[in-house]
């Protein structure tokens, strides 16, 4: 009962506290006015600036006008297409004799590949009908099946699971072709860096010029990815050793808990390479794009950072919002930091 009551007091507390912090947020002020993230930088009347980040990401409107030729699109746009329709970016680039390679080698592949599945789904199908009747002939006979098991057809699963890889191969392939051969007025193109990398890691190193990053990275996934299976195959072996010691016949070297305790320690370890590992892919993908970004970006004798006291008032005409009933109006002690270059 004790038990039972700290849990609801707990329980109750957790209520209250989300009560009011919904409270607070819905009654709150903003401190920053909407105009002061709204407002864009370029000239209206500029084609050619880019946009800034805050602008959509994908528009189907502007996909389908970049490929009837109508307007250039972004790298991201072109390479977004493509994931949804292969040969987006071929049409885009005007490459239309790659087209039938394209759809010819996905086709072929991932068509002979499902075929040489379906064998093997049909084996199987016929192996467990045969191994249905077998156990109902024993029960019912007493004595054992006399004919021979038919074979599973390994053979076609394995063939059909390289052809359906070789099927991705070129998914993947006409990707990086479609990138590749994006034509751009800026180099590096920091999008460009940035598919490359979430293609193949440390291809957008490379495109950058940073060479002495991908030994890097591809040190640190290479380690994540072995410890991911190295704590994966743990983890499955002492499940089944934990099974096998919590069944009824036991014949476990070791005891239940112990098992149980190591498919956990397996199992978290497990779970923190795979964080490792996204960790690790997602980084270099960051680290191609901004470095692509600041790749024209010198830093010399003429950059000079200037640290400073100042008077912060708290009533910005940009962003601070004037009615804030918790503001007292006075002005704030702070640090401004300038940099020049």
């Amino acid at each position: 009962m004790k038990t039972q009551s700290f849990k609801m007091h707990r329980l109750f507390k957790h209520i209250v506290t989300i009560i009011c912090l919904t409270f607070l947020s819905l009654n709150g002020h903003a401190q920053f006015k909407e105009k002061a993230f709204n407002q864009t930088y370029n000239e209206t009347t500029d084609s050619t600036a880019v946009a800034d980040t805050a602008d959509k990401l994908f528009s189907f409107k502007e996909l389908f006008r970049g490929l009837s030729h109508k307007q250039t699109i972004k790298v991201g746009t072109m390479f977004a297409g493509s994931v949804i329709l292969p040969g987006t970016a071929q049409i885009y680039n005007k490459d239309y004799w790659k087209l039938p390679i394209v759809y010819g080698g996905i086709g072929a592949f991932a068509g002979t590949g499902g075929y040489y599945l379906h064998q093997y789904k049909q084996s199987k199908k016929v192996y467990g009908q045969f191994m249905t009747e077998k156990a109902v002939f024993e029960a019912q006979k007493g004595v054992e099946y006399p004919f021979e098991p038919p074979v599973l057809d390994y053979q076609a699963k394995k063939t059909g699971t390289w052809l359906m890889v070789g099927a991705g191969l070129m998914y993947w392939g006409s990707l990086m072709d479609g990138v590749a051969c994006y034509e751009s007025t800026i180099e590096p193109n920091p999008g460009r860096a940035t598919i490359y990398s979430l293609l193949l890691p440390g291809l957008g190193q490379i495109y950058n010029g940073e060479l002495f990053k991908v030994p890097i990275y591809w040190g640190c996934l290479i380690g994540s990815v072995h410890f991911l299976t190295t704590n994966n195959t743990n983890y499955k072996r002492f499940k089944r050793i934990h099974n096998e010691a919590t069944s009824e016949n036991n014949q476990s070297p070791i005891s239940g808990e112990t098992a149980k305790w190591y498919r956990d320690v397996y199992r978290r370890y497990r779970d923190y390479s795979i964080v490792a590992t996204a960790l690790f892919y997602f980084l270099q993908v960051i680290d191609a794009n901004v470095f692509a970004y600041m790749h024209d970006f010198e830093v010399d004798d003429k950059i000079t950072m200037d640290i400073e006291p100042a008077v912060i008032s708290p009533y910005n005409e940009y962003a601070m919002h004037s009615t804030m009933q918790y503001s007292t109006g006075q002005n704030a002690i702070g640090v401004r930091i300038g940099l020049r270059f």
